[in-house]
């Protein structure tokens, strides 16, 4: 990445009081949605190792486990293959009262499927198609959708591989797409921008994070999710995002190097 590098928590003792803070904040917003019977469905996609699981984590780490669910499917079976792609996924989709965050969802076949050849030309082209009607779909039943990229500088990303392959308690994290991720940087680099072409519309934009500074990225995406569900008794100031950080996908952001090419 080019440009603003990302804002950093001033320290750890910061960054915890702000986590505890926000992390409040979700518990009020939970509450709200129990009420309300709301239907909320939180996507998150990005590079490998950019963050994803930490996030998610942080989010639920106080929520109630009956209304909180986090997705994060394997390998599909030749069962799954042999189904509409969306239906391994639709089975996940939040009920009344329940917060739902995919870890890794059917953008998978936008990045790594594609990427990998695990897909066919024709079943990537057709996902491009149908996704802004199933999301729409999706939206107008009733569920509140977020879309997140976490998005990390290759040298980061590179240095984070490293640290997990050396880490006994994060090899379970390591895999051969893993590996493959930095060769096919370039080719990872232009699936996200078709991604980002082809399914970021005003119903269910893409929201991006820049990731290198893992606190910065945490704190933020908590805001920003805050900040865009209604809820009762919420912190304004407290859940204003950092526009350096957290912003809605934009062509330009690309030209000026915010995103990492």
């Amino acid at each position: 990445m080019t440009k603003k590098p990302d804002k950093k928590i001033s320290c750890e003792e910061d960054y915890k009081k702000t986590l505890r803070q926000l992390q409040i904040e979700l518990v009020k917003l939970q509450n709200y949605i129990i009420n309300n019977n709301d239907k909320i469905l939180v996507l998150f996609e990005g590079r490998d190792a950019a963050g994803k699981d930490g996030a998610i984590k942080r989010i639920i780490q106080h929520l109630s486990p009956r209304e909180t669910r986090t997705v994060a499917l394997g390998k599909p079976s030749d069962r799954d293959i042999s189904r509409w792609y969306f239906q391994r996924y639709t089975r996940h989709l939040p009920a009344a009262q329940e917060l739902v965050l995919f870890n890794r969802s059917w953008y998978n076949r936008a990045g790594v499927e594609h990427v990998m050849g695990f897909c066919t030309h024709e079943e990537y082209h057709e996902f491009l198609e149908t996704v802004p009607g199933y999301e729409q779909m999706l939206v107008r039943s009733g569920i509140k959708l977020l879309k997140y990229y976490l998005d990390i500088s290759r040298d980061e990303q590179k240095k984070r591989l490293k640290a997990r392959q050396q880490d006994p308690l994060k090899q379970w994290k390591s895999s051969p797409i893993d590996k493959a991720a930095q060769k096919y940087w370039d080719e990872y680099s232009q699936a996200r921008n078709v991604m980002f072409a082809r399914t970021h519309y005003l119903t269910a934009p893409w929201t991006v994070v820049r990731s290198d500074c893992k606190q910065s990225a945490r704190i933020n995406v908590i805001k920003d999710m805050l900040f865009r569900l209604d809820y009762k008794g919420k912190d304004e100031a407290l859940v204003l995002p950092d526009a350096d950080i957290v912003f809605n996908y934009a062509e330009t952001y690309l030209q000026k190097g915010l995103i990492a090419p």
